[in-house]
């Protein structure tokens, strides 16, 4: 401080040889000069407003200096010694105090600075003088400050002073919005740091997910291209514990079907792999465990169907409803056993035979026992085309006509394929011609053989045409028998030529039908049936023309007296047509009626032929007792007229023959009248 006095000191001195600048002078104290800051109350937060000149800086520069102050370098002594002799040297002192006011004595200062060591800034001393950017002579030059309301100009530094008293509050306001700003900026701050800390650790681990994500993609496209490869052969190789489960535990059912084809599937997967020869060890391991679920699976089927076997015994059962429901849908079954043990399958086999065996000989025997209780018409000799009119045994029931067809052609006609059942026979009071209980009895014969047969091939595919053909006879052949016997019973000790061709026609219909379903096996029935009917028919016919050569033999040949014209074998006393002609005429008609699709091999033509030669001498024998010769001829002519309008309604190559022959016999004797 000493050594900046000195030097303003000379400096001043060396101005005085200068003229000095004018400059007002204000008898005033300058009071900015004399402040302190402790005078000045300071805010926390707010920094003091600093000085563009310090103490340091005026020691140190001397660029503030007046421009008096401020000598050339070289004409500081010079000028001294000029100006020495004109102008009286000032004091610096004053000088200075011109310049700054009043300053007080070093000691003085010094004094105030040990006395305030222990606060910021001496008392009354300005530390910090704000010359707004002027130099040290133009802020003397500067004009004076404002003055107080006591008439004492005020200094700048207190006029800023003033100012902030004024505005304390505002500024009060002002830093406690800041301090809460920079409350709020901390926290900011600290979430904002602890945000980061966190974002970084989420990069981090989003780094680390996407580089696992890499790794599982990789992964995952190198199983996706082992598992293109090794699925098929590991599929092949595995039996899933679902099919394992409901083959060993499930109920036999559509379910357990689906599994049981699965398992199937697998084995001959397996079966094929190790046949080429492969030494493959997951299929040497999987093996055992095949084999032991078929084990299982078989014991499953064998008990199922066991079970539907029994159940095909119990009374009153409909076999029909339990294959089509019980058998049928699991006919794979039957073939999965046949495939893995055939004894069994064999024994199972022979045990649903032996059952439907007795099945169906049991009901239709009961079936046949109740037919058997119909009424039928039965003819015998009596009912021969050369009926002499005495009756030898007593008809019981309504009269019938046993040579005419009347209505007994509709059996033909008809389209109910129901047969009559077993209750409604027994109950049954009427009478009937044999083909009713024939019919009745072959159409539920025929139905339950073509049931039998289409279940046979359906569920025993796997086997041979032979084989089911056999095992077919094996069931049916009783059943077969018992329709034999019965057509037996019902043509034996009967005459009924139109009955029994009307069983021969209902047979020939069930052959077509049994074609038509495609069931071969029941043919030889059918022949069987046959060879029943046709030989009979004969006997019957043959029967016919017995009576009729009898008749014939008995007949005089010649005219006879009137005593003999009582008699059915008299020579005729009129020229009508005689009554045996009317019964030989519908029987004929019957046969052709039934005819009128007859091939050329059956007998019914060389029987129509026999008739009507024993009936043509028959009529030609009693013609000749009669006397007159037109009259013989007229007899014969209505005779031979009454054949052709009856036998003239039927269709067919052996109607329009037996047609053709009579007619030609009726015209031959027109020409003689």
């Amino acid at each position: 401080m000493s050594q900046w006095l000195e030097r303003l000191a000379a400096q001043t001195r060396d101005a005085t040889t200068s003229p000095a600048p004018h400059r007002p002078y204000s008898p005033a104290s300058r009071k900015s000069s004399q402040l302190s800051f402790n005078a000045i109350p300071r805010r926390p937060g707010i920094p003091s407003r600093s000085s563009s000149l310090t103490i340091a800086s005026l020691a140190g520069s001397s660029d503030s200096l007046p421009a008096a102050a401020r000598v050339p370098p070289g004409a500081h002594l010079k000028s001294q010694l000029a100006d020495s002799a004109v102008v009286e040297a000032q004091d610096p002192i004053q000088v200075l105090q011109a310049i700054l006011g009043p300053v007080r004595a070093l000691e003085t200062f010094e004094d105030d600075a040990d006395s305030s060591a222990g606060s910021t800034r001496p008392s009354g001393f300005i530390y910090e003088v704000d010359f707004d950017g002027l130099s040290l002579s133009e802020f003397a030059q500067a004009p004076l400050a404002p003055t107080g309301a006591d008439g004492i100009s005020v200094p700048h530094e207190e006029t800023q002073v003033y100012n902030f008293e004024k505005e304390r509050d505002r500024f009060e306001d002002l830093h406690k919005s800041i301090l809460a700003c920079d409350d709020v900026l901390k926290s900011v701050e600290t979430y904002l740091t602890s945000f980061q800390a966190d974002l970084a650790a989420v990069s981090s681990e989003i780094e680390s997910l996407q580089n696992r994500s890499t790794n599982l993609h990789d992964r995952v496209e190198n199983r996706r291209a082992v598992e293109k490869i090794l699925g098929p052969e590991v599929e092949a190789l595995s039996v899933p514990p679902v099919v394992v489960r409901k083959i060993v535990e499930g109920a036999v059912d559509e379910h357990w079907l689906r599994a049981l084809q699965e398992l199937e599937k697998r084995s001959k997967a397996l079966d094929n792999r190790l046949k080429d020869g492969k030494e493959i060890k997951a299929a040497q391991d999987v093996k055992p465990i095949i084999d032991d679920i078929s084990t299982k699976a078989v014991e499953r089927i064998r008990d199922y169907v066991v079970a539907q076997i029994r159940a095909l015994r119990s009374p009153s059962i409909n076999a029909q409803v339990i294959q089509q429901n019980n058998f049928l849908p699991y006919k794979e079954v039957y073939a999965f056993l046949a495939l893995q043990q055939p004894v069994i399958a064999g024994e199972i086999s022979q045990a649903y035979n032996n059952t439907m065996r007795w099945y169906y000989a049991h009901n239709f025997t009961r079936y046949r026992t109740a037919l058997e209780k119909l009424k039928l018409h039965i003819m015998d000799q009596s009912d021969t085309i050369s009926d002499s009119g005495v009756r030898k045994t007593v008809k019981v029931g309504a009269p019938h006509d046993a040579f005419s067809i009347g209505r007994r052609l509709d059996i033909l006609r008809s389209t109910s394929h129901a047969a009559l059942p077993s209750f409604a026979a027994e109950d049954d009071k009427g009478i009937h011609h044999i083909e009713v209980p024939f019919r009745t009895f072959n159409l539920a014969l025929v139905d339950n053989a073509s049931a039998e047969y289409s279940f046979l091939t359906e569920f025993f595919a796997k086997q041979q045409f032979q084989s089911t053909t056999k095992r077919f006879n094996e069931i049916l052949q009783p059943t077969f028998d018992q329709g034999q016997l019965l057509t037996k019973q019902l043509i034996d000790q009967n005459l009924d030529a139109i009955g029994v061709l009307l069983c021969v026609r209902l047979m020939q219909q069930m052959a077509f039908e049994l074609q038509r379903r495609k069931v071969p096996a029941a043919e030889s029935y059918i022949n069987g049936t046959n060879m029943l009917l046709w030989p009979r028919f004969q006997k019957i016919i043959d029967s016919h023309c017995e009576s009729m050569r009898k008749a014939t033999a008995i007949l005089p040949g010649k005219p006879t007296g009137p005593a003999l014209t009582l008699t059915s074998t008299a020579p005729p006393l009129s020229t009508a047509p005689h009554a045996l002609t009317q019964r030989f005429a519908n029987f004929v008609q019957a046969i052709l009626a039934l005819s009128s699709e007859a091939g050329d091999d059956e007998p019914v033509s060389n029987s129509l032929h026999r008739l009507r030669s024993d009936y043509n001498a028959f009529l030609l024998k009693l013609s000749k007792g009669i006397a007159d010769g037109r009259k013989r001829e007229r007899f014969l002519h209505n005779n031979y007229s009454l054949v052709c309008t009856i036998i003239g309604e039927n269709d067919g190559k052996l109607a329009d023959e037996m047609e053709e022959h009579f007619v030609d016999l009726r015209d031959s004797l027109k020409l003689v009248q």
